[in-house]
């Protein structure tokens, strides 16, 4: 392999790196869920979420433990960080699966008034999490157009007389 190739690979991985840290500190940061004060804030803003989903799509949302919740969503974030580091697809889908679910409900702007300055840093951090989907569909997508095996080159026979 040339050495450009083998830059790339490990800009890759530091890449890789940089952005599942990312994930997996905020994973072993957090306590194990059950009273945890992320817990305890993420637990209003759920029922909000759960209540409001339920009225304007009329379907009842199951009840579901702020724990259990958080505790899978820990278990998510280290999992996929690990798999995405290893540069795996499916890491990358369970990254993007936590931020699908769990943006609209921790950065709730929808509930502010626009001029108010909660709304301006919930959107901002809204935003910023729609990025970081964003670039875990392009590398999805990346990943699905790399082909898997390349083909050898063929070296010239020389002729001989």
């Amino acid at each position: 392999m040339p050495p450009a190739g083998i830059a790339m690979e490990f800009l890759s991985l530091v890449g890789r790196v940089l952005f599942a840290s990312m994930f997996l500190i905020s994973a072993f940061k957090e306590d194990d869920g059950f009273g945890s004060p992320s817990a305890k804030a993420l637990e209003p803003k759920f029922n909000l979420f759960v209540k409001q989903v339920s009225t304007y799509t009329g379907m009842a949302v199951p009840h579901v433990q702020i724990s259990t919740l958080m505790l899978i969503t820990q278990y998510i974030r280290a999992f996929g960080g690990i798999m995405f580091i290893a540069y795996s697809s499916i890491g990358a889908f369970l990254l993007l699966v936590f931020l699908v679910f769990i943006t609209p409900v921790m950065y709730d702007f929808y509930n502010y008034e626009m001029e108010s300055p909660q709304f301006v840093q919930l959107f901002t951090q809204f935003l910023q999490n729609l990025a970081l989907c964003g670039a875990l569909i392009f590398f999805l997508g990346m990943k699905s157009s790399i082909p898997r095996t390349y083909p050898k080159r063929r070296t010239a026979k020389t002729k001989t007389a």
